[in-house]
């Protein structure tokens, strides 16, 4: 099949990620990019992940424990909504949602604009300049297309001045692919 919306997205934060950087994991879901995350960041980064559903953050906790990560990573049991809680204002390097529904987890529990939109404004005002946001918007299925249409309304709207919104688009695969959007916020002017 090639490469998928999470493969783009891993690409992307690869390319921006250094060692001793903070990052935030707004849809800690199974873990794994809590874990990837800490495996880059490294032991002087941090990482802050975030789920609203008990046993993601139950899971997450476990795996961010048996890959040796659990003093690079705290795992919150909270709404990405409430990420402005845990962190000041641009001192983020750098932000991962992937919304939608847990994978192998209940499919009448996704995200949705109400919460996802609030959230990502307030991510873009903790990402210090120089800093990027990766969404994996996943819709479609159960979770229908209102998130989705809602979040294509809300990026057309974030401040070219401040802020560059890139969207990809999976033009040959068929059904609902996933749509990868990168954001990056414009390094502090000299």
């Amino acid at each position: 099949m090639g490469l998928n919306t999470l493969g783009l997205a891993h690409r992307f934060i690869q390319n921006h990620i250094r060692p001793g950087d903070f990052w935030i994991d707004a849809t800690a879901g199974k873990g794994r990019d809590t874990v990837f995350l800490c495996s880059l960041v490294g032991d002087r980064g941090k990482v802050l992940a975030f789920d609203i559903q008990e046993q993601a953050v139950n899971d997450t906790r476990e795996l961010v424990e048996q890959s040796g990560y659990a003093h690079i990573a705290q795992v919150i049991l909270q709404s990405h909504s409430e990420m402005d809680r845990y962190a000041e204002e641009e001192s983020v390097d750098g932000i991962v949602f992937n919304l939608g529904y847990l994978p192998g987890g209940n499919h009448k529990i996704f995200t949705t604009a109400q919460t996802s939109i609030p959230a990502i404004e307030k991510g873009l005002r903790l990402l210090r300049p120089g800093g990027v946001m990766s969404i994996c918007i996943y819709y479609g299925g159960d979770s229908g297309y209102e998130e989705k249409d809602a979040l294509m309304e809300f990026l057309k709207t974030i401040d070219d001045r401040q802020y560059t919104v890139l969207m990809s688009q999976f033009y040959n695969r068929p059904n609902d692919p996933p749509i990868p959007v990168m954001i990056y916020k414009e390094p502090a002017a000299f």
